[in-house]
């Protein structure tokens, strides 16, 4: 399958400038081996393999947590083989989900009562977390619509054009039009009062994103819930809002607890978030939170018994490993409140000394914000040619660096922008090494724009010295420019050592 972008013939160029140096061969055709091998020859093969694999917490381009305590590598290990379907073989399993999806509730400010039990569940990450919202979303709409005896076949869904992919998928697969906000220079997340306007009879929600994936900014969710609810007033609508919390449901609330983003706002019915972001746990776990039962129609949910009891399921999988849910839960018990605060501050420390050591350089622009998410995303300043940024990215690969650089979405196409996000385990050392790498990487780019010095090649004349105390004397013939890299031979004699 061939996967398409388009893109400006400008980035295009530049594109292709940079995956010239990652050209690969032919893929040879496997098949499966006639006979076994050792234990010892496989695992050998695919570690020597695997060593050509980037570093993963050197991938600066991943929200994706790469580090974790040795302690929950042990229990991620002895939960391996235990299928989280099975929720009647693996009941505490099952209860330690349960706990989650009420710690996260809470936190979101859920109106969840003492005793009573939060209503969501976990997901492999926030793509299949926003499928299932969606489709809650979608069948309340059309059960709304069937009631009141209107057309049901156009649902739409409002968000900005800073979206992640996921939601493009969403409304693809689920046959639902995505009505998208255009960005505009200086405001690279949706505008809460375009989207608005754009809202009508067949809306099925707004998305808003806390944490958006180009810049890390949170969008205004407090003015949008404002804005929607007057429309909603004035035209009899229901039109509610989903926030997209994948990057910034774990930060918000230990950084910024007065900011209303979620629950507060009576219009905003679900939440997702991914665990395996700032909830730093490893990929994938994703979770969903609706604001109450009724948010979630009964009929998507499904009832199943032959794995030996009555079990309510809501996913768009089956099967799948439990270990990144008793991995959530151990960072719930072993971190705290207080521990979750202090590694969101930390990251945003790393990512100010990232911000003011690139602003020093005098090169490059930062057009992220310093609330939000901890990310500095930046541009060439000054430059248009898109090209540079992703030069830079391909020479900061040598150093081990992956930096993305990547062009804005529609009415921005013209900016390129390279972006650096901060995790747990990047601290001020790697921050400092990093900006160094880029100081060298610019002065390699520098270079290069020159051109290659010009060279000249002499016809010398050696004359005999005319006394014992004198030099012998120099005469330059000739004088002639050379073109390209060629060596010159020297006419005769030997050399020892280097020349």
């Amino acid at each position: 399958m061939v996967l398409t972008h388009v893109q400006s013939d400008e980035a295009a160029a530049s594109a292709a400038v940079f995956a010239s140096r990652y050209v690969q061969e032919p893929v040879p055709s496997y098949e499966l081996g006639e006979k076994s091998i050792s234990k010892d020859a496989a695992y050998q093969i695919i570690h020597d393999e695997l060593l050509l694999d980037g570093s993963p917490r050197l991938n600066l381009a991943s929200f994706v947590t790469t580090w974790m305590e040795p302690e929950c590598d042990r229990l991620i290990l002895e939960g391996m083989n235990k299928n989280y379907a099975d929720m009647d073989e693996y009941p505490v399993t099952t209860e330690l989900q349960n706990r989650c999806v009420n710690i996260i509730a809470r936190l979101f400010n859920a109106p969840v009562g003492a005793g009573e039990t939060a209503v969501g569940v976990g997901t492999v990450g926030s793509s299949e977390a926003i499928m299932l919202a969606g489709l809650a979303f979608k069948r309340r709409w059309q059960n709304r619509r069937k009631a009141e005896g209107k057309p049901y076949d156009r649902p739409n869904i409002v968000t900005g054009a800073n979206v992640q992919v996921c939601w493009e998928k969403f409304a693809r697969y689920f046959e639902v039009e995505l009505k998208e906000v255009k960005l505009s220079e200086g405001c690279y997340v949706m505008d809460p009062d375009k989207a608005v306007e754009m809202v009508d009879e067949n809306t099925i929600c707004v998305a808003a994103i806390l944490g958006s994936t180009l810049t890390g900014e949170f969008e205004d969710v407090k003015r949008l819930n404002d804005l929607l609810a007057a429309k909603n007033k004035r035209t009899r609508w229901d039109t509610p809002i989903h926030v997209d919390a994948a990057s910034g449901g774990f930060i918000a609330p230990f950084l910024y607890p007065e900011l209303e983003w979620d629950f507060r706002l009576p219009l905003v019915k679900s939440i997702n978030v991914s665990g395996h972001k700032y909830g730093l746990v490893y990929p994938g776990v994703g979770w969903v939170i609706w604001r109450n039962k009724e948010d979630l129609p009964d009929e998507l949910i499904f009832h199943i018994n032959y794995l030996g009891a009555d079990q309510p399921t809501f996913t768009l999988n089956f099967s799948k490993g439990s270990s990144q849910i008793i991995a959530q839960y151990y960072q719930f018990l072993r971190l705290g409140f207080e521990g979750y605060k202090n590694v969101m501050e930390n990251c945003m420390e790393s990512a100010r000394t990232l911000r003011e050591g690139l602003l020093r350089t005098g090169r490059f622009d930062v057009i992220s914000k310093e609330d939000g998410v901890p990310l500095v995303a930046f541009t060439f300043r000054g430059i248009r040619d898109g090209s540079l940024a992703f030069k830079l990215s391909a020479n900061l690969r040598r150093f081990g660096w992956i930096v993305p650089a990547y062009t804005m979405p529609a009415n921005l196409e013209h900016m390129t922008v390279l972006r650096v996000v901060v995790r747990e385990d990047f601290g001020r050392p790697l921050a400092e090494r990093f900006l160094s790498h880029v100081r060298m990487a610019l002065s390699e780019l520098d270079l290069a724009a020159k051109g290659p010095v010009p060279k000249m090649r002499l016809t010398i004349e050696l004359g005999p010295a005319r006394s014992a105390e004198e030099e012998a004397s120099v005469r330059v013939v000739k004088r002639e420019a050379v073109s390209g890299h060629r060596s010159v031979s020297l006419v005769s004699g030997k050399t020892k050592g280097v020349c």
